[in-house]
This record gives structure tokens, C-alpha cells and sequence, in this order.
């Protein structure tokens, strides 16, 4: 999970004090709230929820839409009980192929996927969620939830050095000043069930996100 900071910059250990990069950060939170509970759920339903071992020729099919401008973040799973395929890449369709198929569907108007907790929305996007009242204030408990990072680093003495905000002004999301700009799609990628944008520009060192529970079309 990464956040924006109010000290310099500082590295990630597994002292939580010390987050490093925009890049390690998304992959907590890729691993927390994405990798961690499809997991967990796929062993439910394969009927093995309680860590026993899965039966070889067990498993579920995990359909994740990537295209194929970033077939970089597709591989395979690392688990036997689940296989992963991409449709996307099959068709070698691009998001530009993606957004003309919604378009000729009556679907244009499709949001792209991301969690309520994403760091990465524009000010258009906080906008639009401020209409859902309800995913608005999961948004900002998630925001104020992490404000001072793990609760169990802090108790074992390890607090953290600085603060977390979901956006960049530094402020609790509730008091941000949103100034909307309507960024293109190419300019703010999707977010999967399975992982989460990084084409991104780089964070400055004194700003950084935070990553939440899927909101949105997949």
C-alpha cells in the first residue's frame, strides 16, 4: 500500500515506517486486497477453504482481462488450483479495441475499474464517485483508516514516520478541493481484479497512494 508522505523519502523494510516506492507500495496492495482473497475465495468454492491440499487436476479458470498493451502484466498463476487465461490477448485486442467494443455495445459510458481506495483516480473520477454516496464514504474510512498506517506495527512499538492520504494535496479526502481535467483513457489505465496499473508517471518522493476493494467494471 503506498501513501502520500509528509517526511522525505524512505524505504521499505518490513518495518512499515519506511515505504519506498510507488511500485512496491501497488504491489502490497495488489497482494492484500486483490491476489490474497481471490485466493482464499477460489479454495471456498474449489471446496478446500481451511490451507488442505488441493487435488491435482483441481482447479479454476481465471479469466483476467488484460490487453495486449500491457501483456506485460499477464503470467501465470503460481498456484496449481488456478489457471489463468486472457481473452484479450487472444483476440490481440488493445484498449482502443476495447473501448470501440463498448461504444458499438450502447456501453461508452463504462468507468474504467479500480478500487475505492485507488490512488491513482483523477479528479474527474473522485467526482463521479462523490455521486455514490456510499462508495464516496467507503472512500474516505479507507482514507482516514490508513492515515497512520498498520495498527499492529504501531502497537508493537514501530509507528509510522509522517502520514497517509489517498491524494495527493496531503489533506483527508473528505476536505480535498477536487479540480477535475478529464484525462484520456490512455493516460489512466484500468485496474484488474489481479493487478493494478503501472504505467503511471512516477510519484515525487513527498507524494505518494494507497490501494482499497474493487469498485467498478472489471
Amino acid at each position: 500500500m503506498t501513501a502520500s508522505q509528509t517526511t522525505q523519502p524512505i524505504k521499505t523494510t518490513k518495518d512499515h515506517r519506511f515505504p519506498r516506492s510507488l511500485q512496491d507500495q501497488v504491489q502490497i496492495s495488489t497482494s492484500e486486497y486483490k491476489i490474497r482473497p481471490i485466493k482464499k475465495e477460489v479454495r471456498r468454492w474449489l471446496g478446500y477453504p481451511n490451507r488442505e491440499r488441493i487435488p491435482a487436476g483441481e482447479f479454476a479458470q481465471m479469466t483476467i482481462g488484460i490487453s495486449l498493451d500491457e501483456i506485460g502484466r499477464a503470467r501465470d498463476s503460481d498456484v496449481a488450483y488456478m489457471r489463468n487465461v486472457f481473452p484479450l490477448l487472444d483476440l490481440k485486442w488493445r484498449r482502443e479495441d476495447c473501448l470501440r467494443f463498448l461504444a458499438d455495445n450502447g456501453w461508452e459510458s463504462t468507468p474504467r475499474s479500480s478500487c475505492v481506495g485507488c490512488p491513482y483516480r483523477s479528479d474527474d473520477e473522485w467526482i463521479r464517485i462523490q455521486r455514490s454516496p456510499q462508495v464516496w464514504a467507503d472512500a474516505v474510512a479507507f482514507d482516514a483508516a490508513i492515515r497512520h498506517g498498520s495498527a499492529r506495527a504501531n502497537a508493537g512499538g514501530h509507528p509510522l514516520r509522517g502520514q497517509f492520504f489517498l491524494h495527493c494535496q496531503r489533506v483527508p479526502l473528505n476536505q480535498v478541493v477536487l479540480r477535475p481535467r478529464t484525462p484520456t483513457a490512455e493516460q489512466r489505465p484500468g485496474c484488474g481484479p489481479w493487478t493494478c496499473p503501472h504505467s503511471e508517471p512516477a510519484v515525487p518522493a513527498s507524494a505518494g497512494t494507497a490501494g482499497g476493494p474493487d469498485e467498478g467494471v472489471a
